[in-house]
């Protein structure tokens, strides 16, 4: 029977701090009664001898040292089965749609447990997204974790939104037929504004992504003690799905800077000692305890894959968070300012971009043999013309050699022609490799030197004209 106290000592940001005389766990969920009537729910982040201290969801607005606080005796739990597919969620995990109640088929603690190294299997198979340049030059691969780093007014959100509606496992890459080839997205917004989460829940309707997808909403005027939960929610309906219905889940969190700005204003209520510019020195653990749970289990069919996105406060990634992100991920996306502001879509630029798993996901019987020679020959090629455009401000373009002048080219259809391909335009991988054959067909073969010959014979252009259509089917 659960036990209630009038005994609040202390109201602090979202915090509540009250005197107890029993042992109470830590992460243990509370309901705060006020005078008012209003029933608000909490959870205990720190318990200790004769006081505990609760993260009130709502927000503290009301409470009093009047209030009564009741503990449950258990943990926070996400209902789950099969029918969240197509339901939108608020940050704590209930329904905002206008749908019925969720009746779960289980219940499960939303901290989860990691994946126990053991027993994880490697993650070596190919995810497809649709945008040339993550599916050909920074390839997801099932199971991984590789986040986008972008800044304030970038199109960050447009670019998780395509992925969402295109991202799909090759029919040659499903596991067999029915279930083990199920695709399901699920998408958390922390923090964002509700202008944002109507485009994102706009497109989801209009081009039908809402009917494989779970959608947990938390908007930036909601308490940001909710958005401490949301990301769990997220992940634990995301365990089930993979590994126990066999789903291969792609789980995007969309912004973790709003994630950990919550965490510093808890940490600054609680009084904590800051660690690099004022976030909690435990942020590292934090975020290590989420991005962990991406992964592929042996002897299960599913798996779970993570986009998590994040703005670098003054487009800095020395910044914690981004750098911290780094550490634990297997890659970044990189939104660049200067390509979005040439009008490409999407601005991503290549250069810092990187997916350490990629080697792994393609190749033969996954994608396509030629497929790490051409990502490696259009990086080496785009790098060098990228280094000449500054030696053109300062010489100018005449005093560069024919060969220069061919890198320079090359830079600028590979923004122009593989970069930009536009938000709505889902490639498939030959069309991107097509792509890819005809900007290095622009190049002498001699310079081709990070590609098998047998792959030059097959692929290269003489006259560096465009793939027909028929022959990028016939690949």
């Amino acid at each position: 029977m659960s036990k209630q106290y009038q005994t609040i000592t202390e109201i602090s940001g979202p915090l509540v701090f009250a005197e107890v005389d029993e042992d109470i766990g830590y992460d243990e969920i509370v309901k705060i009664h006020t005078q008012q009537g209003e029933t608000l729910r909490g959870q205990v982040l720190e318990s200790s001898e004769g006081i505990v201290a609760i993260q009130v969801f709502e927000g503290t607005s009301g409470i009093d040292q009047k209030a009564s606080i009741e503990f449950e005796g258990k943990t926070m739990k996400m209902d789950l089965t099969e029918d969240l597919l197509g339901r939108v969620l608020d940050g704590s995990g209930r329904p905002i749609d206008g749908g019925p109640d969720i009746v779960p088929d289980t219940k499960e603690n939303i901290v989860g447990a990691a994946i126990n190294p053991y027993s994880r299997e490697y993650p070596e198979e190919f995810i497809e997204t649709g945008v040339s340049v993550i599916d050909g030059m920074n390839t997801l691969v099932r199971g991984q974790k590789l986040p986008i780093f972008s800044s304030s007014g970038q199109p960050h959100s447009e670019l998780a939104m395509q992925i969402a509606r295109q991202a799909s496992v090759p029919e040659e890459e499903a596991d067999g037929e029915g279930e083990g080839s199920e695709f399901a997205v699920i998408f958390g917004a922390m923090g964002i504004t509700a202008e944002e989460a109507n485009e994102f829940m706009e497109d989801f309707e209009r081009t039908g992504a809402l009917e494989r997808s779970v959608v947990f909403m938390n908007l930036a005027d909601d308490p940001a003690v909710e958005r401490m939960v949301t990301p769990r929610m997220v992940l634990t309906t995301a365990e089930y799905l993979a590994f126990e219905k066999d789903y291969h889940v792609l789980v995007i969190l969309t912004d973790m800077t709003n994630y950990c700005e919550a965490l510093r204003e808890i940490g600054a209520a609680r009084e904590e000692v800051p660690g690099r510019r004022g976030y909690p020195g435990y942020m590292y653990t934090d975020l290590a305890q989420l991005y962990e749970r991406a992964g592929r289990i042996q002897g299960r069919e599913g798996s779970v894959t993570q986009i998590p996105i994040l703005t670098m406060p003054g487009d800095d990634d020395t910044h914690p968070i981004p750098d911290l992100t780094g550490y634990i991920t297997e890659g970044q996306i990189y939104v660049d300012p200067d390509l979005n502001s040439q009008g490409l879509e999407p601005p991503v630029n290549v250069l810092p971009s990187l997916s350490r798993l990629m080697d792994d996901g393609i190749g033969e019987g996954l994608t396509r043999e030629d497929h790490a020679d051409v990502s490696d020959q259009m990086y080496a090629a785009y790098a060098e013309g990228e280094d000449l455009r500054d030696l053109v401000n300062i010489v100018g373009r005449e005093a560069l050699s024919e060969r220069d002048n061919k890198y320079l080219d090359f830079a600028d259809r590979f923004e122009q022609e593989f970069v930009d391909q536009g938000f709505d335009t889902d490639r498939a991988l030959v069309e991107t490799l097509s792509i890819g054959w005809d900007l290095l067909s622009m190049l002498p073969k001699e310079e081709l030197n990070r590609i098998d010959e047998e792959f030059i014979e097959e692929y290269y252009r003489e006259d560096g004209s465009e793939e027909t259509e028929a022959e990028a089917t016939a690949d």
